[in-house]
Formats: structure tokens, sequence, C-alpha cells
């Protein structure tokens, strides 16, 4: 289910406007997607940065940023920000399993922050900071939950904290809008937050 949040925005029926295809690689950002894709929804802190990091990645057809998580439908930036919509900042990477796998993914996803943090990454403070994995199969589910515990472990072993994660079907993605799409490609000197704990994730 959604993170309910009290007094969220209402929101709106109407989509972001977006120019369409990825600034990097020209593929469509909106389905249909090609025979055999896959998605999944990933929220690690700014979608900035980690936007960057999945489409850099071999495999993957193409990624966009958006909101998911929370309530409120087709939500603004501004709103996002304000922690009333219960969402997320979010990646939806498309990925051709052929090439590459959940598991390499999801081990990229780990290793590029710190999942014991809650509802901030550094000093990006709120829930719309937090770690989360949407999935779109049961099958992903269960491969992200054996990720959680895998990477859990191996925090425990060093001395970190309890992994904080939410793993949860996605429901709704709503895209950002088009200026945040790609964000570091087209200002090459912008912020991004990643940064992992410096310890590995045995997957993948």
């Amino acid at each position: 289910m959604p993170t309910r949040v009290d007094d969220a925005p209402e929101g709106r029926d109407t989509p972001m406007a977006l120019h369409g295809q990825h600034a990097v690689n020209g593929q469509a950002m909106t389905p249909p997607w090609p025979e055999g894709m896959e998605e999944i929804v990933l929220g690690l802190g700014c979608f900035w940065g980690a936007e960057r990091l999945f489409w850099q990645l071999p495999g993957v057809h193409v990624t966009a940023v958006g909101y998911a998580g929370g309530v409120t439908p087709n939500p603004t930036y501004r709103e996002t920000c304000s922690g009333r919509t219960g969402h997320a900042e979010v990646v939806r990477v498309v990925f051709d399993p052929r090439r590459i796998d959940l598991e390499t993914l999801l081990r990229h996803f780990w290793e590029a922050h710190d999942p014991t943090q809650g509802h901030r990454q550094g000093n990006d403070i709120g829930p719309q900071y937090r770690s989360i994995i949407l999935t779109t199969s049961a099958a992903q589910r269960e491969v992200a939950e054996r990720s959680r515990a895998a990477y859990a472990e191996a925090l425990r072993r060093a001395g970190r904290g309890e992994v904080t994660t939410e793993i949860a079907p996605l429901e709704a993605f709503y895209y950002a809008e088009d200026y945040h799409q790609q964000y570091l490609e087209k200002n090459p000197g912008g912020y991004c937050g990643l940064k992992g704990t410096g310890i590995g994730c045995p997957i993948g």
C-alpha cells in the first residue's frame, strides 16, 4: 500500500509534460517498452545522480525520474519536497534481463547509497529521500527481499545500523518535470548526492 499522509496535496489528473526521448540514449521514456523488457522503480536519495548511475549500465534500456510510494497523483517537485505526498524521489529502470540481471541492478542500488538512514541520505533530509524498491512482479519482490537480507547481513558484520529500505509492489509511477529528466547530462556540474557505505553487496 502507498504511504498514507495526513493533509496530502490533492494532486492532479494530468501527468507532467515530457520531451519524450531520453537525453542520453534517445529511447522513448514512456511505454510501451520493447518486447522482453522488465522495469523496476528504485529510490536511493536525490534522483539526479541515481538516474545517471543506472543509465550508464549496459543492458539498461531507458531510465526516467519521478515520484512513487505515496498518495498524491501527479505531484510536483515542490509538493514532493514538502514531505506531504508520501512519495519518494525514484528512478524507473527499464532493462533487458538477457543483458543485465536484477541481482546486478540491485547490487548497484545497494552499494550507491546508505540504506540505514531512514528518511534521509546524507544532508538530504525528508521522506522523499528514503530508500525504497518498488517491484513489478512477485519474482522481482523475492529477489529484492533476498538482496536486502544479504546486504543487511553484510552491514551488520561491518557494525553498521539496520536497513530501513522499503520493498513493495509498484502501484503508480508519476514522471517528474522534464527539467529533472537526465538532469546531470543537461547540467554536468550539478549536484549528485550518491554516497555508499563502502561495503560491498554479495549479490549480482
